[in-house]
């Protein structure tokens, strides 16, 4: 059964993938937070994507008025048919 993940206290703003044919493919997901948020429940969260959804922190940002985005990544595999 896939790991079902609690109510996520931000948002999910972006999701998209890249084509290179050349190299490696990557799905990339940008989560915001807003500074009203805990960043022990941000922190925790993006340990349990990395954990169980094998992301990686690939970027993390701070802007004025304290907002938060980090840009997630996990390489995407892709499988040759053998017959």
């Amino acid at each position: 059964m896939p790991q079902q993940f609690p109510p996520l206290p931000h948002a999910v703003s972006d999701r998209y993938t890249t084509d290179d044919r050349t190299g490696p493919n990557w799905e990339y997901m940008v989560v915001t937070c807003q500074p009203h948020e805990s960043l022990k429940e941000v922190r925790r969260q993006l340990v349990d994507y990395a954990e169980y959804g094998k992301w990686e922190l690939r970027r993390s940002r701070i802007y004025g008025g304290g907002v938060r985005k980090y840009w997630l990544r996990r390489r995407i595999m892709k499988v040759r048919r053998t017959l």
